[in-house]
C-alpha cells in the first residue's frame, strides 16, 4: 500500500483484496488495487518445523470452553439450534520471533492451503493458512466448498469418519444448496472427499454454478458467509450464541480475504478468489493468538471437543 490509510469495501464491486471480519455486520477492509506494489520473490523452504517444547493449555482456558460446549449442546438439544462453531483464543508468548521463518513454516506445513501473511499499521499482523474456499468467481462461475469434520492424520489407519461428523459435513452442504437456489442455477454437488491439512483430515464437498443474470457477487458473499462450517444453523441464532457467549473477540478469524474482481489472463475476465480465515493466528506485543474451534451438534462430547482444539492448536504452534 501506498499510505496507511483504511479503506473498506462498499458492494465489492472494487478491485484488490479484501480482509473482512466474523461479523458479516461489520466493515470489510480493502487494499485499492490502484494502491498497491506487486512483487515476487523466491523462497527457500528448507526450514526446521520441528516442535522444541509443546504447548499446554491453561486449566482455565479448558473449563472456560468445555462449559461453553454444554451450553451450547443443551440449547442444541432444546431445539433451538442444529449446529454451532465454539471457538477460543489460546496466547503464546514469543521469546523471539522472525516473521519470514514463520511464514516458511507455514508454506512447508500447509502445502495445499492458501497461506498469507496480512499487516495494516491500524489492525495489525495476521498470518495463517486456510484449506478452506469460500469462492471463486470466473464471470457468472462460481466454486465454493463445504468443509466440516476433524481428525487427526495417521498414515498407518484407514481413515472413518463418524456419524457426527459426515452429519455436519452434510448440513453444511445443504445449507449451500439453499442459500444459493434463489441467486444461482446449474448448481452441481461433487462427491464428499477427505483432504488433509497439515496434520489434520477434514471433509469437502466441493459445489460449483452460475450466478442468475440480477444477482450480484455481494449478494453471493453475502448467502454464503458466514457459514455454517465457522458459524453454525440456524446461521443468525448460531452467530448470536457466538457473540453472547465466547467470551473474546474473533475479530478476523473466520472472516474470509482473498483478491476480487482481479482481471484474468483471460481478455475481458475478472477473477475473485476468497478464503475463509481458518487455521491463523494475530501476532501483538511479544505474543501470538492462536484461534480454534470446532463445530458442535447434538451427538458433540465437550471433552473430545476440547482434544480437537487442542489438537489444532498444536499444528498450528508448530510454526512458533
Amino acid at each position: 500500500m501506498k499510505d496507511d490509510a483504511l479503506h473498506y469495501s462498499k458492494n465489492y464491486n472494487e478491485s484488490g483484496f479484501v480482509f473482512a471480519p466474523f461479523n458479516n455486520e461489520e466493515n470489510t477492509i480493502l487494499f485499492p488495487k490502484e494502491n498497491a506494489e506487486f512483487l515476487q520473490e523466491k523462497l527457500e523452504l528448507k526450514i526446521d518445523t520441528s516442535v522444541k517444547e509443546p504447548f499446554i493449555s491453561s486449566h482455565s482456558s479448558k473449563e472456560n470452553h468445555i462449559k461453553i460446549i454444554k451450553k451450547a449442546i443443551d440449547s442444541i438439544k432444546m431445539g433451538t439450534m442444529q449446529k454451532v462453531v465454539i471457538s477460543r483464543e489460546e496466547l503464546v508468548f514469543l521469546e523471539k520471533f522472525v516473521l519470514i521463518n514463520v511464514f516458511k513454516k507455514l508454506l512447508s506445513t500447509y502445502n495445499n492451503a492458501f497461506v498469507y501473511v496480512w499487516y495494516h499499521p491500524k489492525i495489525g499482523l495476521w498470518l495463517g493458512a486456510t484449506p478452506e474456499t469460500l469462492l471463486e468467481v470466473e464471470q457468472a462461475v462460481f466454486n465454493t466448498m463445504s468443509l466440516a469434520g476433524t481428525q487427526v492424520a495417521n498414515s498407518n489407519e484407514h481413515i472413518v469418519w463418524k456419524s457426527k461428523e459426515l452429519e455436519e459435513q452434510q448440513l453444511v452442504t445443504d445449507f449451500i444448496k439453499q442459500q444459493l437456489k434463489n441467486i444461482a442455477n446449474s448448481l452441481k454437488i461433487n462427491k464428499t472427499e477427505t483432504i488433509k491439512a497439515g496434520s489434520l483430515l477434514h471433509l469437502r464437498t466441493k459445489v460449483s454454478g452460475n450466478l442468475n443474470k440480477k444477482s450480484t457477487l455481494k449478494e453471493l458473499i453475502a448467502a454464503l458467509h458466514p457459514t455454517p462450517a465457522v458459524c453454525g444453523l440456524p446461521r443468525n441464532v448460531a452467530k448470536d450464541f457466538i457473540l453472547e457467549n465466547e467470551n473474546y473477540q474473533r475479530s478476523f478469524y473466520t472472516g474470509f480475504l482473498g483478491e476480487i474482481n482481479f482481471n484474468s489472463s483471460k481478455k475481458g475476465k475478472k477473477e475473485t478468489h476468497l478464503f475463509v480465515n481458518l487455521r491463523c493466528m494475530k501476532i501483538n506485543n511479544h505474543k501470538a493468538s492462536i484461534y480454534v474451534g470446532g463445530g458442535i451438534t447434538k451427538d458433540s462430547i465437550a471433552n473430545k471437543e476440547w482434544e480437537e482444539t487442542v489438537s489444532k492448536s498444536k499444528t498450528m504452534n508448530r510454526v512458533l
